[in-house]
Formats: structure tokens, C-alpha cells, sequence
């Protein structure tokens, strides 16, 4: 009896040595990680969009702002911007219009918006030089998160998923409808704020729509997530937040804005 006791003692001993083991080995087990991204990854040439050419229109006739509007820039100061970087928004007021400080970086409105109508002028001066991202390259944050592109598309290609009215790195434009350089363009962006689960999640996505000089490039479009320059979009739960404009470290000469208004929805 005792040399079956002592043999089966040894096996609980034996097998419990065993289980141990092959959880320490379970526990070391390491497995690769994820391959880093580049920019280059999220980013696609074709199809290119059609070129619609816009409507005419003379360079100082613009659609002033509706009654019930918010006026973020009337051609005579920055107070309703600030620098990203805190403090006051530092780019170059000038006859009606200002001009992006690329040293100064990005500016943003004090205010903080979810669902509006935003109306946005922007002009590609007529010594631009550069091609593909490297041209007149800018950007309109919505809620800070989500990018409608700005660049100068006019003759120049890029990947089509950051052209000119794309949601950047997404949703390429339905047409490029860019004006010459030295020609103002106009942005009337219909924007709807997401609305999240308790988790993070959407519950709601957002949703933009764009039209710029009158021809439509988004149509009531779901954007996936924050627009990355380098991944793919990530889900971040966030309140009201402001507009931005980029200051892009591109090398090609500034572009100007004017005539902002918004309507909160």
C-alpha cells in the first residue's frame, strides 16, 4: 500500500510539474507586432476624379452671411480664432483676407460646434509651386478631428483619397471642381457631429456633405474615423469642438482665406 501511495503521489507530483511548466511556457509565449504604418499605406491614385470646371464668378462677388449666421471672419481680424498652440491666432490679416503663418501653425475658433453649415473662401495664389501634396496644401477641421482637404488640384494630381474636398485619407471627392490659382474657391460644408455609445463607439457616425463652386464632391458621406496622415481612421469619443485651419509644413507658397460664416444646425 505504500509503494502504490508513494507511486501515485510521484505522478500528482510529475503531472502538476508537467501543468506548470506548460503554463509558464503559455505565459513566455510572445507573438509579432503589428507592422508600422506609412503614409503610404492609406493612400490611392484611381480612379481620378472627373474635371467638372465650375461656374463662373467675379473675384469680388461672395455670398454674405444669412441672418441667423455666426461670422468667423469679416475681412478685418482674427477675434474669433486663436492658435492651436494657445494664444492669439497669429496668420496675416490684409486686404479682407488672411494669409496662413506656417511658422505660427494651425488656428482654430474659440468657439466649439457639433451640426452646422459652414461657408469657407480659399485661394491657391497665382505663384504656387510644387505638385501632388507639396501645393497650396491646408485643411478645415471639423470638431478638430475630421479633415475636408484643402490643396491646389488644379493640373496637379495626388492620391485621390487626398485630393482637393476629400475626407482625408477616406472618401476622394465625386469631382474636382478646382479653380486656377489666383481664383478664390468656395466651400459650403453641412456637417452632423457623431453621437456616441457609453463604450466610445458611434452610435451615430459622422456624416459631411461638400460642395465646392456650386458642384457637389460629398454627398451626405459617413466618416470613419479621425483622419490620419499615417494609419487608418481610430473611433474617439469626444464633445463640440472647434473649426480648425492647418498650417501644413508643405514648402509651397501660402494660401489665403476669406468671407467664414457658420450656422449651427
Amino acid at each position: 500500500m505504500k509503494k502504490i501511495f508513494s507511486l501515485t503521489r510521484l505522478l500528482l507530483i510529475a503531472l502538476c510539474a508537467f501543468f506548470a511548466l506548460n503554463m509558464s511556457a503559455q505565459e513566455q509565449k510572445t507573438y509579432p507586432t503589428q507592422a508600422p504604418m506609412q503614409p503610404a499605406m492609406s493612400e490611392y491614385w484611381i480612379p481620378q476624379p472627373k474635371i467638372v470646371t465650375p461656374g463662373t464668378a467675379t473675384q469680388n462677388a461672395f455670398l454674405s452671411a444669412p441672418s441667423d449666421a455666426i461670422v468667423l471672419f469679416d475681412g478685418k481680424d482674427l477675434l474669433e480664432w486663436e492658435s492651436s498652440k494657445g494664444g492669439p491666432a497669429q496668420w496675416t490679416v490684409h486686404d479682407g483676407v488672411f494669409t496662413v503663418n506656417k511658422k505660427a501653425g494651425d488656428i482654430q475658433t474659440k468657439r466649439k460646434f457639433e451640426n452646422y453649415q459652414l461657408h469657407i473662401e480659399w485661394m491657391i495664389p497665382t505663384n504656387i509651386s510644387g505638385k501632388s501634396q507639396g501645393r497650396g496644401n491646408s485643411g478645415v477641421f471639423m470638431q478638430g478631428m475630421y479633415e475636408i482637404q484643402i490643396l491646389d488640384n488644379y493640373e496637379n494630381e495626388t492620391y485621390v483619397n487626398g485630393q482637393a474636398g476629400s475626407v482625408y485619407k477616406q472618401s476622394p471627392p465625386l469631382a474636382n471642381a478646382m479653380r486656377k490659382p489666383g481664383e478664390w474657391n468656395v466651400y459650403d460644408i453641412i456637417y452632423s457631429a457623431p453621437v456616441f455609445k457609453e463604450d466610445g463607439t458611434y452610435r451615430i457616425p459622422p456624416t459631411v456633405t461638400v460642395i465646392q463652386n456650386g458642384v457637389l464632391l460629398q454627398n451626405h458621406t459617413t466618416i470613419l474615423g479621425t483622419t490620419e496622415y499615417i494609419g487608418f481612421p481610430k473611433v474617439k469619443k469626444h464633445d463640440a469642438g472647434p473649426i480648425v485651419l492647418q498650417s501644413h509644413g508643405d514648402p509651397s507658397e501660402p494660401i489665403s482665406f476669406r468671407n467664414i460664416w457658420i450656422r449651427e444646425l
